[in-house]
């Protein structure tokens, strides 16, 4: 069963879906929008000539910030992960991300395989942001990027999520990461 909006405010209301932070404006009749952080990890394309993830071999990435007031431009054919600005989770539910079907529409894709939050598992979510379509898509921070439903099990289940990502869920996409601000360019007079 999907909760519906009544049910999402009372299992929040009373601690079984932790969402940080709650906003009424973004609930719909049977999901909650989340929206996207700041900052982006993306492939430096020139570190690695393949990738494989049975030995290991995995490229450098590189975390952006984008301030508020900025923007992330997403070229086609690039895949990206970002951040929901959200803290979720619930031992009680299974949570399921959902992309935007506005966004969708443009070739906006959210999460490429990983849409299952596991009961136990309490982060902010990592979006795989990929750009279908063959024209650049801008990213805005705080923007409404996907939805959240909520699923109540048919028991509880007997172990809460322990898996790869309980713990740093953000810092585990990289060997080396390198941070960096984006800033606005000043014109030189």
């Amino acid at each position: 069963m999907i909760l519906s909006d009544r049910d999402i405010k009372i299992a929040i209301k009373n601690g079984d879906i932790i969402l940080k932070d709650f906003q009424d404006k973004n609930l719909q009749p049977a999901s909650y929008d989340i929206t996207l952080g700041n900052k982006f990890i993306f492939t430096i394309d020139y570190s690695i000539g393949f990738v494989d993830p049975v030995r290991k071999i995995f490229p450098k990435t590189e975390e952006v910030v984008v301030k508020d007031k900025e923007t992330f431009v997403l070229h086609p054919g690039i895949n990206v992960l970002g951040a929901s600005t959200e803290f979720v989770g619930s031992r009680k539910y299974l949570i399921q991300l959902n992309g935007k079907s506005s966004l969708a529409r443009l070739g906006l894709m959210v999460h490429n395989t990983a849409g299952l939050i596991n009961p136990g598992h309490f982060l902010n979510i990592t979006f795989e942001l990929s750009n279908v379509n063959n024209v650049p898509i801008i990213l805005h921070p705080h923007m409404p990027i996907a939805q959240l439903t909520f699923l109540e099990l048919s028991s509880p289940p007997e172990d809460q999520y322990d898996g790869r990502y309980a713990k740093e869920n953000w810092n585990h996409y990289a060997s080396e990461k390198r941070k960096r601000a984006v800033v606005k360019k000043k014109k030189v007079k």
